[in-house]
């Protein structure tokens, strides 16, 4: 789906941007790349910069008003940028076409499973910088499938019994991992019979670095699982957390009897809540790996909340134009 629109705060007869996303979906850790096709105006325009922006909807909860009750809201994060294109002249009436290949973060969610929406929701803003002027002008929705072992799990816990209930972004931090974005993903999960007289449901998390994946699972806490009341996440005592390869364990890869395995300890044994358990050679991709992430993901911009959420999502576009 493309969205095209006049850059207003260029003024009538501006210029005009186009943005095309490769097909297919891409993956966390992966590469995104498309073409940037812009317009000239009606006269030449000095052309300071183009730029991609990596746009989340993202829930937020727990914000108190002056009477002391908390609501829910939700609002549009900016969770990484970068520049695709630097100063040029763009000539009236002249068409150009910029190619990018960027990296996504490694934490970027997944929108789909089997080509099955999830519910969350992702999109590349452009932003065209000219003669001073900014104007953020199309948003492409961005398709993200899992990665091979978060596919795997999910699958797992499918040949399980769980049912999926829903997916969102939650706003905050997992406290005591390397999570990196100001957001992560939750999805709610139904458990099946076996568990079903132990827990309501569960919670699953995932926080990707380059080579490995932690996995963080959380039982029967509903409305804000992770959430400390204060926008960042405690409750370390509450959250099991598993760290396997990108590829999945070595050897055989009995991905029902691992993940059974998780979920036995965190419904039965709730004591060893917060533990870091690791599967394989932790040297490989265990503690060391997550705990270098800071410096992997080193240059991430800063996130921007943007209040505005409907109109980004929902037909960003003045002539209605999809």
């Amino acid at each position: 789906m493309v969205f095209k629109r006049l850059l207003g705060s260029l003024g009538v007869g501006g210029p005009t941007v186009d943005t095309v996303l490769d097909p297919g979906a891409a993956r966390p850790g992966g590469t995104l790349s498309g073409r940037v096709h812009l317009v000239g105006g009606t006269a030449d325009h000095d052309v300071e910069h183009v730029a991609l922006e990596l746009v989340a909807r993202v829930e937020t909860e727990h914000r108190e008003h002056g009477d002391g009750a908390e609501t829910d809201g939700e609002g549009v994060v900016v969770f990484d940028r970068h520049t695709v294109g630097g100063a040029f002249r763009l000539a009236a009436g002249e068409e150009t076409s910029l190619p990018f290949a960027v990296t996504l973060p490694w934490e970027t969610p997944a929108t789909e499973l089997h080509g099955q929406p999830l519910g969350i929701v992702l999109g590349v803003r452009t932003e065209l910088a000219v003669a001073g002027a900014r104007d953020r002008g199309d948003l492409d929705p961005l398709a993200v499938a899992p990665l091979p072992a978060q596919e795997a799990v999910l699958e797992a816990l499918g040949g399980l019994g769980f049912g999926f209930r829903s997916a969102d972004l939650e706003y905050g931090r997992i406290g005591g991992t390397g999570q990196r974005l100001p957001f992560y993903q939750e999805i709610e999960l139904t458990p099946p019979p076996r568990y079903a007289h132990q827990v309501d449901e569960i919670e699953l998390t995932f926080l990707a670095v380059p080579g490995a994946l932690e996995v963080v699972l959380e039982a029967d806490k509903r409305g804000g699982p992770f959430s400390d009341g204060h926008g960042g996440h405690g409750g370390h005592d509450a959250l099991s957390r598993f760290t396997v390869p990108h590829e999945g364990p070595a050897g055989p890869q009995d991905w029902t009897s691992l993940v059974d395995g998780w979920i036995q300890e965190l419904v039965e044994h709730r004591a060893s809540y917060g533990s870091h358990a690791v599967y394989g050679h932790e040297s490989g991709v265990g503690a060391a790996v997550l705990a270098g992430a800071a410096g992997i993901a080193g240059g991430m911009v800063a996130a921007e909340v943007v209040d505005e959420v409907g109109d980004f999502f929902e037909g960003d576009s003045d002539d209605g134009e999809d």
